[in-house]
């Protein structure tokens, strides 16, 4: 029965990689660097593999960035409010450094969103306006970043009791317990 419950996780997790309207698309990362502060900002759920491993885009200059070169350990909170359902996730951060993979992520992005990837000036600086943002024309600083979880916690909200389940890895497996909500 326990199990049940991660094979849930996974289920919900791939469908969110791939429906722009599921729940769990957009969620929380926590990062903290040496200024020993937790940041928090939401990214895009891009792909997700059965493994529980998981991949976002970000811009390379990004403060996050930073943080993940001081310490590759973050959180990931995700939050469905119609079944009152919460993920957390402890991982390890990863930069994919692949061209190929760089390459054909890069291709399937709009053409819309690619701007995001491509501004002038460095993420987190000060602007006037926003219509003074400039855009790169043949450079681009768009970063996958993969997260290798070792621990999920999922919790439902329901009566008459809350549902809490804590999966560690361990030995490649993934061991889950309930545990007190």
């Amino acid at each position: 029965m326990i199990q049940n419950y991660l094979e849930e996780i996974k289920s919900e997790l791939q469908r969110a990689a791939s429906e722009k309207d599921h729940p769990f698309r957009y969620f929380t990362l926590a990062t903290v660097g040496l200024e020993r502060v937790a940041r928090l900002r939401t990214v895009v759920l891009r792909k997700f593999e059965k493994d529980l491993k998981l991949i976002f885009y970000t811009d390379s200059r990004s403060k996050k960035m930073i943080h993940l070169q001081e310490n590759k350990n973050v959180g990931l909170l995700f939050y469905n409010p119609q079944t009152l359902t919460q993920i957390r996730m402890e991982g390890i951060a990863n930069v994919i450094q692949d061209k190929e993979a760089i390459a054909k992520a890069w291709d399937e992005i709009e053409l819309k969103a690619r701007k995001d990837y491509t501004t002038v000036s460095t993420p987190g600086t000060s602007l006037d306006s926003p219509d003074q943002l400039d855009y790169l024309d043949d450079e681009d600083h768009f970063c996958i970043i993969e997260v290798i979880p070792f621990k999920v916690e999922y919790l439902q909200l329901k009566r008459p009791n809350h549902i809490r389940v804590n999966y560690s890895l361990e030995n490649n497996r993934w061991e889950g317990e309930f545990i007190v909500p």
